[in-house]
């Protein structure tokens, strides 16, 4: 599906549509991790987020993945790479062939981290908190350069422990960067461990309210929500920064990855893969 032509936002596609293509994504993403390894339950927790950012929200041109007028997306929580190259290869950036012979292996185009070699990935990201200072820079030059094209940043939430996303937060709402939108996945467990048992996230919203942000808070898993809210920020001229708390799951869609740390690094084994499949096919393995 090829989408965001040069003369027009796309145009909405129907939710039951987009819902299909979320599962068809989780399929993906399971085959790929199983094959190849990958943070499945990363990746998973975000699939929503990106359906309706890809699939209704971006203006892009797969054809034309460096076309000036393009909005800029950046993974900052570079480690959910594997739904992104489904995503981008859902779109046509490049072919679904790709996913299997040059994901972490082969190559190895498709690295384990996001990588801007990658036709539709606009910034190389891993090291976590970077990503909003980019998007600040990205969305700062198009301001002065009086472009309307937004840029968006999908974040972590224990990516947030870092220094830098607070300084960025600074920054862009003291130069009104109204053409930023970050997105945080919120889904409440760091690499090896839930948040709360070494962050103070909470309360979470607020503090990016205080620091000068827009905020809104979301079901990150309602793809017709995430449009609602994602969309309505273009041509707003609200004059802050826009942040929107995607409330999600770790490792959604299959039971076995729910809600559990292990799962970011965990390999994807024989023995897992199955029920792994039939949650994803919609029937109970039992």
């Amino acid at each position: 599906m090829k989408l965001g032509l040069k003369t027009k936002v796309p145009d909405a596609v129907p939710e039951t549509s987009l819902q299909a293509t979320a599962l068809r994504l989780r399929r993906t993403v399971l085959e790929m991790c199983y094959e190849n390894g990958g943070h499945i339950s990363t990746s998973f927790s975000c699939v929503e987020i990106l359906t309706a950012l890809y699939f209704g929200v971006l203006r892009i041109d797969p054809t034309n993945p460096k076309m000036p007028e393009r909005d800029r997306f950046i993974l900052s929580k570079g480690h959910g790479e594997s739904i992104l190259y489904a995503v981008l290869a859902e779109c046509g950036f490049f072919p679904q062939e790709w996913l299997i012979s040059r994901y972490r292996k082969g190559d190895c185009l498709l690295g384990g981290h996001v990588n801007h070699h990658v036709p539709g990935v606009e910034v190389t990201t891993g090291a976590l908190g970077h990503g909003l200072s980019i998007g600040c820079g990205m969305a700062l030059a198009a301001q002065r350069a009086k472009q309307d094209w937004r840029c968006f940043v999908l974040l972590g939430d224990a990516e947030c422990s870092e220094g830098s996303v607070w300084e960025a937060a600074l920054f862009a709402a003291k130069h009104r960067l109204d053409n930023l939108v970050a997105i945080v996945d919120y889904n409440r467990i760091g690499s090896l461990d839930f948040t709360c048992n070494y962050l103070a996230l909470e309360p979470f919203a607020e503090k990016w309210s205080a620091f000068g942000w827009a905020v809104d808070r979301v079901d990150g898993h309602d793809i017709a929500a995430l449009q609602n809210c994602i969309g309505s920020t273009r041509g707003k001229g609200v004059g802050r920064p826009r942040m929107i708390v995607a409330d999600t799951v770790k490792g959604k869609g299959a039971a076995v990855f729910e809600n559990d740390p292990i799962w970011h690094v965990r390999a994807v084994t024989d023995d897992i893969i199955e029920e792994a499949r039939a949650a994803l096919s919609g029937k109970d393995k039992s």
